[in-house]
């Protein structure tokens, strides 16, 4: 990442500038499941908003350091600045851009398929990507092999249980045929279980929903080799 993509710095010293700000700031970067979840939801919804980049895997500790102070405790992305506010956790950011932009709505009005939905993304958001991220395996192994096979392990088996029920809640898409908040955790999620060399085909209705999505413009202008922080090398490579 070259210098003008550290872009977060004027942003933090001058924080309050952000209560004023028309279009909402997310602060993220291009792998980062929970961000593009966001982005997608931004593009789909028709809204405008700005890219601050921060990777807390190659920050320096300084910038590490002064990101947690001034912006997210547990130095994680998103941070969204939206409406005069500064929210964190990208689920919450979800639900805050669905209440308060409520068009072209990314739940169903049926409260048994809303509530299918949030089980989907529940199950994404909690029961599978936390255990995948590298702080976690390096907990668990020193070795790199290890840690990966600790990453696939996870990846696997929360794919057999999203198969389950994406067999019943499907069409097109998770719930249904309209985009939803599922969609969105679930094209991260199977974008990271391909890149970590799981196996897809052993969900194919994952899988196939996962590839159907992928075509859509929402997760191609959002797509990790499609962002600012993309390294030359990988820009508009492999986006299905």
């Amino acid at each position: 990442m070259n210098s003008s993509m550290r872009l977060f710095h004027p942003i933090v010293r001058g924080m309050a500038s952000h209560t004023g700000s028309r279009k909402p700031v997310l602060y993220g970067y291009a792998k980062s499941s929970a961000s593009w979840r966001v982005r997608a939801a931004f593009v789909y919804k028709g809204i405008e908003y700005e890219q601050k980049i921060f990777d807390p895997y190659s920050a320096t500790q300084a910038d590490a350091e002064e990101y947690k102070l001034k912006l997210n405790a547990l130095r994680q992305v998103p941070t969204l600045f939206i409406d005069g506010n500064k929210m964190t956790q990208s689920v919450a950011i979800l639900e805050y851009i669905e209440e308060t932009r409520p068009e072209k709505p990314l739940l169903p009005k049926d409260p048994v398929k809303r509530a299918k939905v949030r089980q989907i993304v529940e199950i994404i958001n909690s029961g599978i990507q936390p255990l995948q991220n590298p702080p976690v395996a390096q907990k668990y192994s020193d070795d790199a092999k290890k840690q990966q096979e600790w990453q696939v392990y996870w990846m696997e088996r929360g794919l057999g249980v999203l198969e389950k029920i994406l067999v019943d809640s499907s069409g097109k898409y998770c719930v249904g045929d309209d985009i939803t908040f599922a969609d969105l955790a679930l094209v991260p999620q199977m974008f990271s279980t391909r890149r970590f060399g799981a196996d897809l085909n052993r969900a194919p209705t994952c899988k196939r929903i996962f590839e159907d999505l992928l075509k859509l413009d929402y997760f191609q202008r959002t797509h990790p080799n499609n962002q600012p922080d993309t390294p030359d090398e990988e820009r508009g490579k492999n986006l299905n």
